[in-house]
Parts: C-alpha cells; sequence; structure tokens
C-alpha cells in the first residue's frame, strides 16, 4: 500500500525490514519511558548529542520561542494549530510574519515543545528539558525530520494534479536518496539524484501490477466502481522528467526546510544533523532485523496504529506473525472488530490484513456484507479471494456502495494525509463529472460525507468544483442526503 506523503504520523525510528524513511514511521511499540529514563547508548561512530544538540537548537530557535511565548494556550483548532489571532498575537510579539509563527507553531507540534489537550495547549515535557538536555533535543529535531513532508511547501497549483500520484511515489523513494548522499558524504549534483530519482519510479511503475497505486488502500477499486470501469488510476507510461525533476526539488526543499540537507550551486549535501539521522535508521533497522515481529502480543488496533506507516512488505510479515500467534477465529473476529471503528485507515489496513488469513476468514467476512460500515470492502475481499477469473470492481459494488468507499478513503486522506490530496482524489472518481460524484457521495449516507465535501470545497483550485462540493456538502447539513 503506497503511503500518503504527510500522513505517517508517530515515533521517530524505522520501519522493520525497509530502507530508512525520511516519513514519519512506527516502531516497536513498548512502554513509552518517562523523560530522562531508558536512553539508549550513543552507537559507535555517531556524533555525541552534545554535538549535534547546538544545530538542533538553531534549527528550532522558532519554535521555542513560539512556544515559550504561548505558555498555558485556552484555545487551538482542532489540530492543534494556532488560531488566526493567536497567529497575528504571536508575530507581533516575535517581529515574525503571520505565515512564519504559524509554521514555527506548527514546529513546535511536531517536535513536543508544546501539547494540544482540552481543546487548549500547554508547553511540552521537552521545552522544559530544552536547554539542558542534548539527547532530548536531538531527539526533538529527529521527530521534525521524520516529518518532513508536512513541512515541505505546497507545490504550484499547476502540479497538483500530478503530485497526487507522483510525490506518494517519489517519498517512498527518499530513503534510496538519502542513503546515497549519506555514502557520497559530500555534494551530490541534482541531476544525479534525479537520475536516481527517475530509476526508482521507474522500477516501481514496472512492478505496479504487485504494489497499489492508491494513496489507501482499495481507493484505486473505488475510483474504478464509481466510473463504473475497469481501469485504475495507475501511471502505465514513463513520467514526465519535467514532473519528476519539480518532485525532486519539492523532496529536497523540504529535507532542507528541517536541516537535515543544504542546497547549493544544483547540489545537495546532507548536514551533520541529516548524516546523523540516516546513520540512525541502519542502526534501528539492523537491530529491528534480528527480532521478531514486534507486535504480536498486542491488540488488533495496536497491530494496525503501528503498521499504518510500514511498507507493504514488512506490514505483511507483521500481519502474518499476528495471525498466527492466536487462533484464526480470533484473529478475525479483533481485525473485524477494529475494522468498525472511526478511523477508515484503519478500517482500509484490518482488511489488508486480513488478507493473509485467506480463506479462513471467508464466513466471517461474508457476515460483514450486512454491516453498512464494513459492506464495500468485504465485497472487495471475497472478490479479491474467488477464483473467477475477470471480475471488476464495478460488477461487485453497486454505485453507492462505491460512493460510500469514495468517501471512506477520503475522510482517511482527511485524518492522515495532507488536503491538497483530496484534488487527485476527486480529479481520479469523476472521470469529468465532479458534480454527480458529489451528489452520490452526499446520497451515500456516510457520517464524513459533509465534512469530506466541505475540505474538497476548501482545497479545490477549480472554483465551479469548489462551489459543487460547497452546495453538496450544505444540503447534507441540511438533510439533503
Amino acid at each position: 500500500m503506497t503511503r500518503l506523503p504527510g500522513t505517517a504520523r508517530r515515533g521517530d525510528t524505522a520501519q522493520p525490514g525497509s530502507t530508512p524513511s525520511t516519513s514519519p514511521t512506527p516502531r516497536r511499540r513498548t512502554p513509552v519511558p518517562k523523560p530522562g529514563r531508558g536512553r539508549a547508548p550513543v552507537p559507535e561512530g555517531f556524533p555525541a548529542p552534545a554535538e549535534l544538540a547546538p544545530l538542533a537548537r538553531r534549527m528550532l530557535a522558532d519554535a521555542v520561542r513560539i512556544a515559550r511565548w504561548a505558555g498555558e494556550l485556552g484555545e487551538v483548532d482542532k489540530r492543534g494549530e494556532l488560531l488566526p489571532e493567536d497567529a497575528r498575537a504571536a508575530g507581533r510579539a516575535l517581529a515574525m510574519t503571520v505565515g512564519a509563527a504559524a509554521n514555527a507553531w506548527g514546529q513546535a507540534l511536531l517536535v513536543g515543545l508544546v501539547e494540544a489537550r482540552d481543546g487548549g495547549a500547554t508547553p511540552g515535557w521537552r521545552l522544559h528539558a530544552w536547554e539542558h538536555d542534548d539527547e532530548a533535543v536531538v531527539r526533538g529535531w529527529s521527530a521534525l525530520f521524520d516529518a518532513w513532508t508536512l513541512v515541505a511547501p505546497m507545490p504550484p497549483a499547476a502540479m497538483r494534479g500530478v503530485f497526487a500520484v507522483l510525490a506518494g511515489q517519489a517519498v517512498d523513494q527518499a530513503p534510496q536518496l538519502l542513503s546515497f548522499l549519506h555514502l557520497v558524504d559530500g555534494p551530490v549534483a541534482d541531476s544525479e539524484l534525479l537520475e536516481l530519482l527517475r530509476r526508482g519510479l521507474d522500477e516501481r511503475r514496472v512492478a505496479a501490477g504487485a504494489t497499489p497505486l492508491s494513496p489507501v488502500p482499495h481507493a484505486a477499486s473505488a475510483v474504478s466502481a464509481v466510473r463504473g470501469t475497469c481501469r485504475e488510476p495507475q501511471i502505465d507510461t514513463p513520467h514526465s522528467p519535467s514532473d519528476v525533476a519539480a518532485v525532486l526539488d519539492w523532496m529536497l526543499d523540504g529535507l532542507a526546510a528541517v536541516g537535515a540537507l543544504t542546497r547549493r550551486d544544483e547540489a545537495a549535501e546532507l548536514s551533520p544533523l541529516g548524516h546523523w539521522a540516516v546513520r540512525a535508521k541502519l542502526e534501528e533497522i539492523c537491530t529491528v532485523a534480528q527480532t521478531a515481529a514486534g507486535h504480536i502480543e498486542q491488540s488488533a488496533l495496536e497491530l494496525l496504529d503501528a503498521c499504518a506507516s510500514y511498507s507493504p512488505g514488512p506490514a505483511r510479515a507483521e500481519y502474518r506473525a499476528w495471525v498466527a500467534a492466536r487462533p484464526v477465529d480470533r484473529a478475525v473476529a479483533e481485525l473485524l472488530d477494529a475494522a468498525r471503528g472511526d478511523d477508515a485507515l484503519l478500517r482500509g489496513l484490518a482488511f489488508e490484513a486480513l488478507r493473509v488469513a485467506g480463506g479462513t476468514a471467508e464466513q466471517a467476512v461474508r457476515a460483514a456484507v450486512d454491516e453498512g460500515v464494513l459492506r464495500p470492502y468485504a465485497l472487495l475481499w471475497l472478490a479479491e479471494q474467488s477464483d473467477e477469473v475477470g471480475v471488476l470492481p464495478s460488477d461487485v459494488l453497486t454505485a453507492e456502495d462505491a460512493a460510500w468507499l469514495w468517501v471512506d478513503t477520503a475522510a482517511a486522506v482527511l485524518d492522515h494525509g495532507e488536503t491538497g490530496l483530496l484534488v487527485g482524489h476527486v480529479e481520479g472518481a469523476s472521470a469529468g463529472e465532479p458534480v454527480r460524484l458529489f451528489n452520490r457521495a452526499r446520497q451515500s449516507g456516510h457520517p464524513r460525507a459533509a465534512s469530506v465535501l466541505t475540505a474538497v470545497a476548501g482545497v479545490h483550485p477549480d472554483p465551479a468544483v469548489a462551489r459543487a462540493a460547497r452546495r453538496s456538502a450544505f444540503s447534507v447539513h441540511k438533510g439533503g442526503a
């Protein structure tokens, strides 16, 4: 399953069995040590935290300033971000632009200098430890490094349709680029990095039959069914060189924005912090690779949450180990129960995990067809398990089922990705008829239909499409569904 740019979510370590990743990736979940306790020794050859902490402090100076300015903040928005009036007040008090204040606050949230709580925000423990705990500072910067896609500048409006698909694939290639920069240990020409990225994307395109390119599970199938065709949004032709170059530029700017590398004279070079981060990821991968699966004793929800940012291979390995460690009927029941929750991304992942159970899960999945929240996923799962050749998603899902699934996958994008990806989600499913898609979405009965349509209205660059989405969202609120 291709991961959403900016969707990965927690943790500051790497996933098992993969190359080091620049997007936030999960780790083996163990009880979180209290600040200052349970520290791991510095691996041999790594710079000590005392050498790196001053660099991280300079990088995050504005985030620290705004965290100290805010103190106990009574109200933030639902994502934990500053309200507009507070962003303006912070800008005046700290001699920043409003945009710079909002960016600094976002970094403070990512690093743990502030914590959203009870509708407001409070200083995080890392802020209290900032001046005297070098390791806390470096680990805080590592969280920012892992979340570089959240800090990367938004692409130009003309590129956003390309970014909806291409950027997600390119982000998966970032570990290879970073590892190459680490091995070279010096400036690398942008043209050389461009060729490395292009080769990686071409290899991915050739293997597209084995690896879905949709941003969330079953999104491609949902799109196909809404269209009523067998075409899925996969790229069968080589990427345009200009598009690949634009995406590389976006990636390098994002990594430079978090202090992982520097750019000059059409070349890029890892910073000391960037070298440390890549080596730390490699060290963690080697450690994890020598251990058993890390989640077999956890609940289904914890398993899915931990694997949400894993690449497909390591995730399947964890699913197999987890299912094998308990009676199959109990494993299937736990996964289906997790799929009934409010998190659309975890619902899709639950059915990904059910694939490893195979035919033993069929009876329980068939029974789940009667549950509205599970029905589209269950129907697609059963179709995949059948021996019938040439079954299309549009043969399996009704237009109503497909519309419900489109809203559900859009909700996953809204909750775990960048809202700009909704533009591609609309364009991929509407086949040039967005009004028809929005009408189906508002009539789907999905509880998130209004919020998804409102979000689409807020980000779509075409004013006519945005107005159509807004009208449909308003219709849902007025009971039009």
